[in-house]
């Protein structure tokens, strides 16, 4: 039988390459044995590349012509890159860029991390066909197969999602999506505008898509309630199982900030770490001109009081932390600074959408977050909170009679048992974070990994040069507690 080694190569050299081919093989059969068995088809194609070659390997590199000789090339060399770096990404990191404020203070927009999939175990393609390297769309196509699909499995992992971890997942709400108007989420916009107009009106909605679960957009949020929990949420403070836990350390709340008319300056607000776009004046005080503010000042709670002969001075809106709004009591034009307080008509449509108890974003359950293997009866309420776990998430199909018997794959059912674990996501950013409260709980296989490592970081609002790259962020560990 023919073989083909490589010309040219010392005693020395060919020792390597075998040493190096003993130790890249023996690492290929560990990785076999821990992500499944049916990998071992590639082992012989590895074997016969460092030892046997009886694959002209280099066929491209030799051939006669010199033009498919430097195509040859270039082609092995991309080949090569591409598989490389979507096993990489596939099994054990990905890169991720942070595209909202829902983390201020912890993650910024323009952070861009690298995420350890190793943390929870690697979740197995479950759309295994796809454009390598591009995650559910590429030259504004869909990316992946929907045939052939793989059911959802995990390989080990190092740990378990816990309590104030910072989590990558695919965003559950994301099943289905309205191309032309993504967000808010395809319920929301049901909610708002009647699913018909949603699936009628492409000019303003777009067409409507489904995608699996790893094909869904990633978003990262903090872990707060685990299954089996009972989370609340009473003026901003979280409770779990009725008891209060410690908030973030950088947990942001909206708040209205008075001045005596003297500005909030640049460089306080780069001191504090504020952006420029969460910053809103609501009111400044301009010579001879009245407003009445104690409608407002009423409805937001506020005790804000007029300054003399300068109106209300200056109403600022923004972002603080508790350590940021220490700082600014200290300076002594800053009159009064009060927490904006949601309402069931100013906090919007929060999760679930069908039960309308008045829960606010600050205000919030008790909500039972599932857990495999727990019950629960069926009633108009459970059915409102779950009925999202039971059909888009574990699959089947719910339906309720006219005599109010509920079928669940068309069998009549008085109760339930959840075949996942489920998980509460919060953002630190509470008052501008699009999580759980608005969509819900996060299945256990759309978790993809916790941030490791902030390589680099891109300040927008600023030149390249002058304060747009974020020096002091960047080759980071993340340390999500």
């Amino acid at each position: 039988m023919k073989r083909y080694p490589i010309e040219g190569q010392s005693a020395r050299k060919i020792l390597w390459t075998r040493i190096k081919g003993s130790i890249i093989v023996t690492l290929y059969f560990v990785f076999c044995l821990w992500a499944g068995l049916w990998w071992l088809i590639l082992l012989p194609f590895l074997v016969d590349f460092y030892f046997t070659r009886l694959i002209n390997w280099r066929y491209l590199r030799k051939h006669p012509n010199p033009l498919v000789r430097t195509l040859g090339v270039l082609l092995e060399d991309i080949v090569f890159v591409v598989a490389m770096v979507t096993f990489i990404f596939t099994f054990f990191f990905q890169n991720f860029a942070i595209p909202s404020s829902s983390l201020e203070k912890t993650l910024l927009i323009g952070d861009y991390l690298f995420v350890n999939k190793l943390s929870y175990g690697p979740r197995v393609p479950m759309t295994p066909i796809a454009l390598p390297l591009a995650h559910n769309t590429a030259f504004g196509r869909k990316s992946y197969l929907d045939k052939p699909s793989l059911p959802y499995r995990r390989l080990k992992g190092f740990g378990k999602v816990e309590r104030n971890d910072l989590v990558v997942f695919n965003f559950p709400a994301g099943d289905t999506v309205a191309l032309s108007m993504p967000n808010p989420d395809y319920y929301t916009l049901c909610a708002a505008y009647g699913r018909e107009n949603v699936w009628s009106d492409k000019a303003q909605f777009g067409d409507i898509v489904y995608r699996p679960v790893d094909r869904r957009d990633h978003y990262v949020k903090r872990c707060i309630g685990l299954p089996g929990e009972f989370i609340a949420i009473r003026n901003n403070q979280v409770y779990i199982d009725g008891k209060a836990i410690a908030n973030p350390r950088n947990m942001q709340l909206n708040y209205y900030l008075q001045t005596d008319g003297t500005p909030l300056s640049e460089n306080l607000l780069d001191e504090l770490g504020i952006n420029d776009r969460d910053v809103q004046i609501l009111y400044s005080y301009t010579p001879g001109e009245e407003v009445n503010l104690s409608g407002f000042l009423r409805q937001m709670k506020l005790n804000f009081k007029p300054i003399g002969g300068r109106g209300y001075g200056l109403i600022y809106h923004l972002p603080l932390t508790l350590e940021m709004k220490e700082r600014l009591e200290r300076e002594s034009y800053i009159k009064a600074i009060g927490v904006e307080v949601a309402s069931s008509e100013t906090s919007g449509d929060v999760y679930p959408l069908d039960l309308k108890i008045g829960w606010t974003r600050d205000n919030y359950g008790p909500l039972f977050i599932p857990r495999r293997g727990a019950r629960i009866n069926l009633t108009p309420t459970t059915v409102a909170a779950y009925a999202r776990c039971i059909r888009n998430y574990e699959g089947h199909t719910l339906e309720q009679r006219a005599d109010g018997t509920y079928l669940i794959d068309g069998q009549p059912q008085t109760s339930y048992v959840f075949g996942m674990d489920y998980y509460f996501m919060l953002g630190d950013n509470r008052h501008m974070s699009a999580d759980s409260r608005y969509w819900g709980f996060v299945p256990e296989d759309h978790i993809v990994g916790k941030p490791a490592l902030l390589w680099l970081s891109i300040n927008s609002e600023r030149p390249l040069f002058s304060g747009g790259i974020r020096w002091g962020r960047m080759m980071r560990l993340i340390h999500g507690k």
